[in-house]
């Protein structure tokens, strides 16, 4: 009878079902019985990835006109915070996505997945692009309008330029096609992948006003409207990178100019 190390070593090894797993099944040991439970939870997750990252391949297919066409995805992170920028990406797939298995809409996912996916995307992405809109920019033609531009930025910034792009929940004015898909980064690969880099820019950037800034706590809010970011607005007032336009932080102005 082979020792339960031997046998963990043995399924860790397979991805599959093999015959010899149906021994395993008669095991009467319960630490077999719980490293096959194991494997085949994991198989089925297994299979739940493959499956969704077949049909996010799929959906961005079903935009090109023929086999060779780029498809760009674009997203953004960022628009409702009360500091910091709006940060959007584009991001332009090789045909073997395989090393993306598993990739989704970055709220989905860990800060340490999204770390991993974005170093991936970089490597393999026949094209990406990164913008970032600053606050001023946002007070100076609101925040949907530099959303906007920052995503076509973004589009025109890739080489070489696609045969369409996919905007999340956006109509750009490119000089290709554009389709804006609601909940891009759940349906489309490129959004997806977009969207990891569009969220990992922007926590970076938070990270680093953060060591700027430290009394606000930008490293553990990136700059949403937490009790503790509010709070320290109302104790500090607002520092250079915060939204004048947004509230609490335009009341909280207008207050201090009355003194």
């Amino acid at each position: 009878m082979k020792k339960t190390t031997e046998i963990k070593e043995e399924l860790n090894r397979e991805a599959e079902w093999q015959p010899w797993m149906e021994e395993l099944q008669s095991d009467p040991r319960k630490s077999v019985q719980a490293l096959l439970a194991s494997w085949q939870r994991k198989r089925e997750q297994r299979g739940k990835l493959l499956l969704n990252h077949g049909l996010k391949l799929q959906f961005d297919a079903a935009f090109r006109s023929s086999e060779g066409d780029l498809v760009a995805g674009i997203d953004e992170a960022g628009r409702g915070p009360l500091a910091g920028p709006v940060v959007t990406a584009a991001v332009i797939l090789p045909k073997d996505c395989s090393s993306l298995i598993g990739l989704d809409d970055s709220k989905q996912l860990s800060k340490a997945k999204r770390d991993r996916f974005a170093e991936i995307i970089k490597r393999i992405a026949v094209s990406y692009a990164v913008h970032v809109q600053p606050p001023k920019e946002i007070d100076r033609i609101n925040i949907y309008q530099a959303t906007k531009s920052s995503m076509t930025e973004a589009a025109l910034a890739l080489t070489p330029q696609p045969a369409i792009v996919l905007a999340d929940a956006m109509m750009l004015d490119v000089p290709m096609p554009c389709e804006s898909i609601i909940k891009g980064d759940a349906k489309s690969l490129s959004i997806a992948a977009a969207s990891i880099l569009a969220k990992t820019g922007r926590d970076a950037l938070m990270t680093e006003y953060a060591a700027q800034y430290p009394q606000y706590g930008f490293d553990k809010h990136a700059g949403y409207g937490t009790k503790e970011h509010v709070a320290a607005l109302e104790k500090y007032g607002p520092c250079e990178i915060h939204r004048t336009t947004f509230e609490p932080v335009k009341s909280l102005l207008t207050q201090n100019s009355l003194f």
